[in-house]
């Protein structure tokens, strides 16, 4: 069975890990929800908006929405300003969800976008278009 992986190609394991840990001021480039039968999730893609030095790169990551892990969804939905409304009636609209900002530590803990003060030291390193899957 073939697959297409969008992407593959341009793939480039030296490039990854090129974003150290820490907290980053980010908004929402992409937003697509994958149907799993046991683990539907979200794809993820931020831009990188500070710390500076790190613009324009990008962080990839999955959101789970199993119910076991809906409050870390919820918690994410919560703190990049999602439309309170929709998310009362339980309902996601994917774009609604490019564009919004927060901080993020590599998807372990959000914060709204309001609390961003540069609290981490990240090294000055010429690493721009980066890409961390």
């Amino acid at each position: 069975m073939r697959r297409r992986i969008q992407g593959l190609h341009d793939a480039d394991q030296s490039r990854a890990g090129k974003i150290p840990d820490g907290l980053f001021l980010v908004r929402v480039e992409r937003a697509q929800h994958n149907w799993h039968a046991q683990k539907p999730y979200y794809v993820l893609r931020f831009a990188v908006i500070e710390p500076e030095q790190l613009a324009g790169c990008s962080i990839t990551g999955r959101l789970y929405c199993t119910p076991r892990a809906l409050w870390k969804l919820n918690w994410f939905l919560r703190d990049f300003g999602y439309d309170t409304e929709l998310l009362g009636r339980d309902e996601i609209d994917d774009k609604n969800l490019v564009g919004l900002r927060g901080v993020v530590l590599n998807l372990d803990g959000f914060a709204p976008a309001a609390q961003w003060q540069e609290p981490s030291t990240i090294p000055s390193t010429n690493i721009s278009g980066s890409e961390v899957a």
